[in-house]
C-alpha cells in the first residue's frame, strides 16, 4: 500500500497500527453452486454477478471483500435483501465456509484452524445474538444465559454467578428463574445478549438482532446496547437493514450491494462522502439528526471557577461570548450576554450524543450544557441544532 508505512492499515477514515486491529477481512468471496471454480474464474475476467450466474448457474455470495475492523469498535454491515450481509457475518465463526480468502482475527487466519481448534474459537472468541432469540424454551432464563458458560467447562456455581452479573448488566435481575415463553420478545432478546456475554468472548457477532422487535422495545434495546459497550468495550459486528439504526449505533458502517463492498467509513463520510451513486441514493432520506452530534453544532464558551467568576472576569468575557459557565464542583450555571446577572437553568448532555437525543432538552427553558469527556465544553441551544443541520442538509 504505497505511502503507508508496513505497520499500519487503512481502515476508512483514517490510518490505524495494526495493533489497533481485532479483525482483518482479505479478499473474501463466496460462490454458491457446483462450479465455483468456473464462476470465479468469469468474476476475474469482468463478469458480473447476472453474467456468471447465466454462464455457470452460480450464485455470487460475496465479492471480493477486504477490510479491517478495530479493536473495540461498533462496526455495521448494512445493505438490502440479498446484499451478502448475512452470509459475510456467518463467515466469522465459519458458519459458512470462503471459496477464497482469508479472515484474520487478532492476526490469526481462522481458516486454518482445525475442527478442535474452530470449536474452542466458537466457545471462547467470539459469540452470536441471533434475530429470533434462538432460546431454548425448557430451560430458564439463567439456563439460558450460561450454556456457554458451561460448554467452555466453567464450574456450574461460577457460571451461575456469571450469568446473574450479566442478567442484572441487560436488567433482567429477578427473571432468573422464569421460561422464555414468559417473556417478552424484548425481554427474550436481552437473554440472548446476556447469553453471548456471559461467554466473554472479545468479539460479539449481532445479526439483526434487533429487526423482530417492536419500534418502542428496539429503540430501547439499542440504548441498553450502547451503554453496555460504553463499559465493556466488545469488538461487536451489527448486521441491519436499517440506515438510522446503523448511525446510531455504528462506529463506521460498510455498505454491501450485490456481495460486494461498496464503502466503509464513518456515518458523516458515509452521509456527506457517499463514494457512488447507490450510496448517495441509499443515504438520500436519512434522518441527519441521527447523524449528528451535539459535537457538530455547540459553541465552545469559556468555562470559569466560581472565585474566577467573582473575580470580575465574567463582564469582559461575555462581550466577546454568547455565555459563560461557571462550574463549582459538580454543579454548574450559565451566564449570558443577553441577561448577564441572570443564571440561566441547565440541562447535560454528552458531546457525542446526537441531535435527535438533544431535541427533548432544547424544547424547554434550560440551557443545555455540552460536556466532552466529564468536563464543560460549551453550550447547546435550539438555533445552534437547527443550523447544525441545515448546513449538513445543505451538504448532503
Amino acid at each position: 500500500m504505497a505511502g503507508v508505512p508496513r505497520n499500519t492499515l487503512s481502515t476508512g477514515s483514517r490510518t490505524v497500527t495494526v495493533s489497533d486491529v481485532k479483525i482483518q477481512v482479505d479478499k473474501v468471496y463466496k460462490i454458491f453452486g457446483s462450479r465455483p471454480d468456473d464462476a470465479m474464474a468469469a468474476l476475474h475476467a469482468g463478469a458480473g454477478k447476472a453474467e456468471v450466474l447465466q454462464k455457470t448457474g452460480c450464485i455470487v455470495g460475496l465479492k471480493g471483500i477486504d477490510f479491517s475492523i478495530r479493536r473495540g469498535e461498533t462496526f455495521v454491515i448494512m445493505g438490502l435483501s440479498g446484499s451478502g450481509k448475512s452470509t459475510l457475518i456467518r463467515h466469522f465463526n465459519r458458519l459458512i465456509e470462503p471459496t477464497a480468502g482469508r479472515i484474520l482475527v487478532d492476526g490469526r487466519n481462522i481458516m486454518d484452524m482445525n475442527a478442535k481448534e474452530l470449536l474452542a474459537f466458537r466457545r471462547s472468541g467470539i459469540s452470536m445474538v441471533f434475530q429470533r432469540f434462538g432460546l431454548l424454551p425448557h430451560q430458564t432464563v439463567l439456563e439460558n444465559t450460561i450454556c456457554g458458560p458451561i460448554l467452555q467447562g466453567v464450574d456450574r456455581c461460577e457460571a451461575m454467578k456469571r450469568g446473574m452479573e450479566q442478567l442484572e448488566l441487560v436488567g433482567l435481575k429477578g427473571f432468573e428463574n422464569r421460561f422464555p415463553r414468559q417473556l417478552s420478545g424484548g425481554m427474550q432478546q436481552r437473554v440472548g445478549l446476556a447469553r453471548a456475554l456471559a461467554t466473554q468472548a472479545d468479539v460479539l457477532l449481532m445479526d439483526e438482532a434487533f429487526s423482530a422487535l417492536d419500534p418502542l422495545i428496539k429503540s430501547d434495546m439499542q440504548e441498553q446496547l450502547k451503554e453496555i459497550q460504553a463499559r465493556l468495550k466488545k469488538t461487536i459486528i451489527f448486521i441491519t437493514h436499517d440506515l438510522d439504526e446503523a448511525l446510531h449505533l455504528g462506529d463506521r458502517i460498510a455498505i454491501l450491494k450485490d456481495g460486494e463492498l461498496r464503502q466503509v467509513g464513518t456515518g458523516e463520510e458515509i452521509l456527506f462522502r457517499p463514494s457512488d451513486d447507490y450510496v448517495e441514493r441509499f443515504v438520500r432520506k436519512v434522518d441527519l439528526s441521527r447523524a449528528l452530534c451535539a459535537n457538530d453544532a455547540f459553541a465552545k464558551v469559556p468555562v470559569l471557577t466560581q472565585a474566577e467568576a467573582a473575580g470580575g472576569q465574567t463582564a469582559a468575557l461575555l462581550l466577546q461570548h454568547p455565555a459563560v459557565i461557571v462550574a463549582h464542583g459538580t454543579e454548574m450555571r450559565v451566564l449570558t450576554s443577553c441577561e448577564p446577572h441572570s443564571t440561566k437553568r441547565v440541562a447535560y448532555i454528552d458531546a457525542a450524543a446526537t441531535l435527535g437525543q438533544s431535541f427533548p432538552l432544547l424544547a424547554g427553558e434550560k440551557t443545555v450544557v455540552v460536556m466532552d469527556n466529564g468536563a464543560p465544553a460549551g453550550i447547546l441551544t435550539r438555533e445552534m441544532a437547527f443550523k447544525a443541520l441545515s448546513r449538513s442538509t445543505h451538504a448532503a
